[in-house]
């Protein structure tokens, strides 16, 4: 259900360079060059919106429907600006936008109390309970301090990337991290506390 949490990158690093040529390219109509930015932004992309919808289904249509924006749009992108910062703002609006139509749908059927999985789920380990008990505390937190947690700590923005991707101010992120994080911390200790 969840792809697998991966370190932060050290600050600065990046899991995709785009060559400037390639977006270049793909900003003049070049299907190729863009089918390459594609391939290299994707499992970025996926992982990032696993994250924040939890399914992947939704993080597959979000991620798709990102694509499809940023294919619209991208000859409107100024030549030599941060192609990054402006991706990611219109995936995580996709995954705010894929959580507002779950939030709705879930609060215009009620289920029940239907269990999620017929049987119990075998365990393989400490380390998949404590992938579960993250990912559980992740689900739980207000969308802005997940998205704020994982743009930070997973795909290791800086705070000024992260400012023009979500449109929040510097130290409302700062909170934002800290209240995930504090979360995080909390939970967690009280989950394996209890064991």
């Amino acid at each position: 259900m969840y792809a697998p949490l991966s370190p932060a990158p050290t600050a600065g690093a990046r899991v995709t360079m785009l060559p400037p040529q390639l977006l270049e390219r793909a900003r003049v109509g070049d299907r190729h060059a863009f089918a390459q930015l594609v391939e290299l932004c994707y499992p970025r992309a996926l992982r990032f919106a696993r994250q924040m919808v939890g399914q992947a289904e939704d993080a597959e249509e979000a991620v798709q429907d990102s694509f499809v924006r940023v294919h619209r749009y991208l000859n409107g992108f100024k030549p030599g600006a941060a192609f990054e910062p402006w991706f990611f703002r219109i995936l995580a609006n996709r995954c705010r936008t894929m959580l507002e139509k779950r939030r709705r749908h879930l609060g215009l059927i009620e289920y029940g109390d239907v269990p999620e999985l017929a049987t119990p789920a075998a365990h393989d380990g400490a380390g998949r309970d404590v992938k579960d008990a993250v990912f559980r505390v992740l689900d739980s937190l207000p969308t802005e301090q997940r998205e704020a947690f994982l743009l930070r700590h997973i795909e290791g923005l800086s705070y000024e990337e992260m400012m023009d991707i979500t449109g929040a101010g510097l130290s409302a992120l700062r909170m934002r991290v800290k209240r995930a994080c504090d979360a995080l911390r909390d939970q967690l200790t009280e989950v394996f506390h209890d064991r």
